[in-house]
């Protein structure tokens, strides 16, 4: 018998970043069928959010480097959060506590790519990363 490929949730949610339930956003679906994960009707919509989430944890809250980011993302009671940072820096190929800026756009992109391969073990579009931030 052929294993079947398992599709990862946040694959399959179009949500590769693993949004949690908590905000209205563009893109939602209507009818959820995941009680604790954001389902989106596009991965663009889902990629959406998260930059979102990104541009407010940089600009709001200060949260400018790959270790803050990942360490308010990823919490450590729920993540190996210094698994999750060293892979993201590696994948960047930057130092964990460079400082980021949203409006570098080409290092964002590579964030939530690094970020997505992370939540999801799978590369996500470069475009589709691409054409959400413009979204954000």
């Amino acid at each position: 018998m052929a294993r079947q490929k398992i599709i990862p949730r946040g694959i399959r949610n179009n949500n590769p970043l693993n949004i949690r339930i908590g905000n209205v956003w563009l893109g939602e679906v209507t009818n959820p069928t995941d009680p604790d994960f954001e389902q989106f009707c596009t991965v663009e919509y889902g990629l959406r959010a998260g930059f979102v989430i990104l541009r407010r944890y940089i600009r709001r809250y200060g949260h400018n480097t790959i270790r803050s980011i990942v360490s308010r993302w990823a919490p450590s009671n729920e993540n190996n959060t210094a698994a999750y940072i060293n892979h993201v820096a590696t994948q960047m190929k930057l130092d964990a506590d460079a400082p980021l800026k949203y409006e570098d756009e080409q290092t964002m992109c590579k964030l939530v790519s690094a970020m997505c391969l992370m939540e999801c073990g799978q590369k996500v579009d470069e475009k589709k990363i691409a054409k959400a931030y413009e979204m954000a």
